[in-house]
């Protein structure tokens, strides 16, 4: 597979994901706006944060396309099932590890370990982020399986 192919998938299978994750709001799934959450690092701007989440959000979909690349080669397999494989993997690890250290660096979220601050912080997501809902890792680990299919799908 060519480079150009997958910055073509790997923006593709994002803004996939993207789709999903944010259809996943209005049908009660998840209180979780990812592009909002991530954008914040960067602003304080509320208007203008999911705009920067959105672009950080796709870069990383990008990087990530790569690393699934990489795995397709390394293993032999580029289908649609292995890459559906990763990215249960990779759902499992955003929802484990990712989610869960945005607290450790994100200026605008708060602590679990610690009490309630003067300045106004955005809920931190808790284990598997449930704190932004019961569907939560539901809706994350589906988008992911979908983003790893389409780029498994693609890829070969």
């Amino acid at each position: 597979m060519h480079i150009s192919d997958l910055f073509l998938w790997g923006f593709a299978a994002t803004l996939i994901l993207s789709i999903l994750l944010a259809a996943s709001r209005p049908l009660g799934l998840t209180r979780m706006d990812l592009p909002f959450l991530l954008g914040t690092f960067f602003t304080p701007n509320r208007n203008k944060a999911p705009l920067w989440g959105f672009a950080l959000h796709l870069l990383m979909g990008w990087l990530f396309a790569f690393i699934y690349g990489a795995a397709f080669e390394s293993s032999g397999l580029a289908t649609w099932w292995f890459g559906m494989a990763i990215g249960l993997v990779h759902g499992t690890f955003v929802l484990t590890v990712g989610l869960p250290l945005v607290t450790t660096i994100h200026p605008r979220v708060a602590n679990p370990y610690q009490g309630p601050t003067p300045t106004r912080q955005l809920e931190p997501p808790g284990f598997m982020a449930l704190n932004y809902g019961h569907g939560t890792p539901l809706a994350t680990l589906l988008a992911h399986l979908v983003y790893g299919g389409v780029l498994g799908l693609f890829y070969s």
